[in-house]
């Protein structure tokens, strides 16, 4: 019995050693893939490259700037920062400078998109972000902001943002089922959605019945009035329509 003992305490004993030593070796390989951004500023992007190259890091220059305090050409910004311990592999972005600021922004505003950017290009500046914004009585394609704006000192960036109109469309009204309705009623729906009525026709009258021995006059067909009953529109219902279209009506007395 004691022997059984014994041998079983060993066993756990080296079950013990054993795991142990999984976990210690497997901290060691996880923190051996790791490693720690080295400081990049001040750099060129080819010095960096070489730099993060040797330790397994992929770098990439995102966006440049001026800078009054780091030279041309040289890094002024990384991320993350330098000591910041990472995977192998990790990207690390940073930004070169263009040295101070040389040139000014031009004013572009009421130029075309197209002109706008000829002028930017040619200062050695760039076409940053475009927004459009629906103007009323603004021409399409026109820029109506931008920024920074023209002659603009201590820029960050050389990109030009900027804002250009789009030409409004009319307002548009989805057709409701107006059959039913008094002429009148149906009017005044189309009037408070901007649509006016077009042509407005009675619906033919049913012919008499084949079998009938004595001919029938043509009664004098109605006029259309307010009170007359709405049996079939143009457009149909559901389509959309613009603000001042016209809506053809077919009644019935």
């Amino acid at each position: 019995m004691k022997s059984f003992f014994r041998v079983l305490l060993l066993s756990l004993i080296l079950v013990t050693v054993a795991l142990i030593s999984a976990l210690t070796s497997m901290r060691f390989a996880i923190h051996g893939r790791q490693v720690a951004i080295p400081p990049l500023v001040g750099l060129t992007p080819d010095e960096a490259t070489r730099r993060a190259d040797n330790l397994g890091l992929h770098l990439e220059v995102e966006r440049k700037f001026y800078s009054p305090a780091v030279p041309v050409g040289k890094i002024v910004s990384q991320a993350p920062e330098p000591g910041t311990q990472v995977r192998r592999g990790w990207r690390v972005l940073v930004a070169e400078s263009l040295g101070p600021q040389r040139v000014s922004p031009p004013d572009v505003v009421g130029q075309t998109e197209r002109a706008a950017e000829i002028n930017i290009r040619r200062r050695g500046l760039q076409v940053g972000e475009v927004a459009v914004v629906s103007m009323p009585g603004q021409a399409d394609g026109k820029v109506i902001a931008q920024s920074p704006p023209a002659n603009a000192a201590s820029v960050a960036s050389p990109n030009i943002n900027l804002l250009t109109s789009a030409a409004s469309s009319p307002p548009s009204y989805v057709m409701p089922n107006l059959a039913g309705l008094t002429l009148a009623a149906a009017t005044q729906s189309l009037k408070d959605a901007g649509v006016h009525v077009g042509s407005v026709s009675m619906q033919a009258s049913s012919p008499s019945d084949a079998g009938s021995p004595v001919p029938v006059a043509p009664a004098t067909p109605a006029s259309p009035g307010p009170a007359s009953i709405v049996v079939s529109q143009s457009p149909a219902p559901g389509q959309r329509v613009q603000e001042g279209a016209a809506v053809n009506f077919e009644v019935r007395p």
